[in-house]
């Protein structure tokens, strides 16, 4: 664990190495205008026309001209042990974090971004932090939350762990099932009324939402 190096009483896009589009930029920016980067994602938003307050990671991905620019704004964290997307989200303090550019590229560091999303999430007095991708939404559920969805939103939940739950708004209630990330998973549950309530056991369980559900995801996850 080390210590906040972004304190911000706004919100914070997270932009990391892998694709980000303009689209989810603009997006992000407008409900999370502080902005951070994960080493070479440091690249990634000066190509956007960025600049980010700070670049945290072990800074081996940062091109030498982006180092250069922003060499008032690197904090390197050598250890090897976690994500460079790891060492920022635990690096940050904000009302949420909004992570752009963390899927679309390797699938070992898109399971391990996940892992630390459980991970981080499972802490005490985590903030909320939710991945924005072309498609979707992802984040790690509390133990009770009540999402304001529309009939017919896609709501998949996919466990990390063994979790069980109760819900109440999808078309396939949860209840009773023992979910696991070897076991029962729940892609492609259908909203048929909102809201929609959860209940689970605990930590562990991640919520893949479309796009254009994230201030519904937003306005769960920051009352939660």
């Amino acid at each position: 664990m080390n210590a906040v190096i972004v304190e911000s009483s706004d919100p914070v896009t997270l932009v990391a190495g892998g694709p980000v589009r303009r689209a989810e930029l603009r997006l992000a920016l407008r409900r999370a205008p502080v902005v951070v980067a994960a080493d070479g994602g440091a690249d990634q938003a000066l190509a956007l026309g960025v600049v980010p307050t700070a670049v945290i990671g072990d800074l081996d991905s940062i091109s030498a001209p982006a180092r250069v620019a922003l060499a008032d704004r690197l904090h390197p964290i050598a250890e090897q042990m976690t994500t460079d997307f790891d060492k920022a989200l635990r690096s940050i303090h904000a009302p949420f974090v909004l992570a752009l550019g963390v899927t679309g590229g390797r699938l070992d560091h898109e399971l391990a971004v996940l892992s630390a999303l459980v991970r981080h999430a499972a802490q005490r007095d985590a903030i909320p932090c939710l991945l924005l991708t072309p498609q979707d939404v992802i984040f790690a559920l509390p133990p009770e939350i009540t999402l304001r969805l529309r009939a017919g939103d896609r709501l998949s939940l996919f466990p990390m762990r063994q979790v069980t739950g109760e819900s109440t708004g999808l078309r396939w209630p949860i209840n009773g099932i023992a979910f696991a990330p070897d076991g029962m998973i729940g892609t492609s549950n259908m909203v048929t009324e909102g809201p929609v309530s959860l209940h689970l056991d605990g930590p562990g369980m991640l919520a893949i939402l479309p796009r254009e559900r994230l201030d519904a995801a937003l306005a769960g996850l920051v009352t939660a």
